[in-house]
């Protein structure tokens, strides 16, 4: 479906005015983009330009205005769905190309709901979005629950979001074990080499998931560890123990 209105341009107001069509597609009621239409027709005989010029651009900016209060119709609806726990996991897989920042913190702060069906389809949803939603995510950082904190840490080092690597190497002080554990993980899959000296920090971590973590990472980027550090990790179950020598061997 195309809504079409006529721009007007002239030199001056007794010059021949130009009528240019464009076309403004509809897509479910939202806007998608002016499109240009490669006709040009010439009016033919003399038209007041300032009358005719005034009402097109009027038209516009109805047309906005109006596009608008849907949009803020729309929005309300899906923030009314995000806080129903029984359709958000149906409303989620809809808002993965959203760039509505109200929208995304919402999303965001989903991370602390309790399903981890919930807290999967979030991962999902900010993972897939291609909109720069960094801004956002880095709010989320400094959340005050710490399943937000940890899960965002992850999710930015899944983008590949390299511009926030300080902000994670900032977490890996965390109060909370999980926080530290996200962040130590997303330090070695982001392979940041210069995260070395937090990360060989982390193998002497209080909380044993954050040491297999800070291990893991140092061996993604290479790291060699000492005998301490050996040994500070037999606090490991023997298993994960073996399994993590034999990255350093």
């Amino acid at each position: 479906e195309f809504s079409v209105f006529l721009e007007i341009i002239c030199a001056t107001s007794t010059a021949l005015p130009i009528l240019i069509p464009r076309a403004l597609m509809l897509t479910d009621g939202k806007l998608a983009n002016w499109i240009n239409v490669e006709v040009t027709y010439a009016i033919i005989g003399f038209l007041p330009m300032n009358t005719v010029s005034r009402c097109s651009v009027d038209m516009r900016v109805k047309y906005y205005e109006d596009n608008l209060n849907q949009d803020r119709m729309e929005n309300a609806n899906i923030l009314k769905l995000l806080i129903d726990d029984e359709s958000r996991l149906d409303i989620l897989p809809k808002l993965t190309q959203t760039n509505d920042q109200e929208i995304i913190w919402k999303i965001i702060e989903l991370f602390d709901a309790e399903r981890i069906e919930v807290r999967g389809e979030v991962f999902s949803t900010l993972f897939l979005n291609e909109n720069d939603i960094l801004g956002q995510l880095l709010k989320g950082l400094k959340h005050e629950s710490k399943n937000v904190r940890g899960y965002v840490t992850l999710v930015i080092a899944n983008r590949n979001e390299k511009n926030a690597i300080q902000e994670i190497i900032e977490l890996t002080n965390d109060s909370s074990g999980l926080v530290r554990t996200c962040a130590y993980g997303a330090l070695g899959h982001l392979e940041v080499k210069e995260s070395r000296k937090e990360l060989h920090k982390g193998i002497f971590d209080s909380n044993l998931e954050a040491v297999k973590s800070a291990a893991y990472a140092l061996a993604r980027i290479k790291e060699k560890i000492s005998k301490e550090e050996i040994d500070s990790m037999k606090r490991l179950e023997k298993t994960d123990y073996e399994k993590i020598l034999k990255f350093f061997n």
